[in-house]
């Protein structure tokens, strides 16, 4: 892993809040996203990757979300606001 992305990746946005008891994170999307996407989150002391399993919209369960979209997603490893989210292709 490295934490410069990839030119195989796409950026889609960008982590706004980090919640440690669930665990998750929002993420405000600039491109689409799905479940089972893979995701690279990147920071000043973030280097995570790892499948989507399940996103939600306003705590309901949605299979994908678009630019402008506010998405939760249940998170591996602590992320932090600003981290960029790209997407492997």
């Amino acid at each position: 892993m490295s934490d410069v992305p990839s030119e195989a990746e796409e950026l889609i946005g960008e982590v706004t809040h980090y919640f440690a008891h669930v665990p998750a994170a929002v993420l405000r999307l600039e491109a689409e996203l799905k479940v089972d996407d893979t995701i690279h989150i990147v920071g000043h002391t973030t280097d995570l990757v790892q499948t989507v399993q399940s996103m939600q919209i306003e705590h309901e369960s949605v299979e994908s979300a678009g630019p402008g979209d506010d998405v939760a997603v249940q998170i591996k490893d602590r992320v932090r606001e600003g981290d960029k989210v790209y997407r492997q292709a």
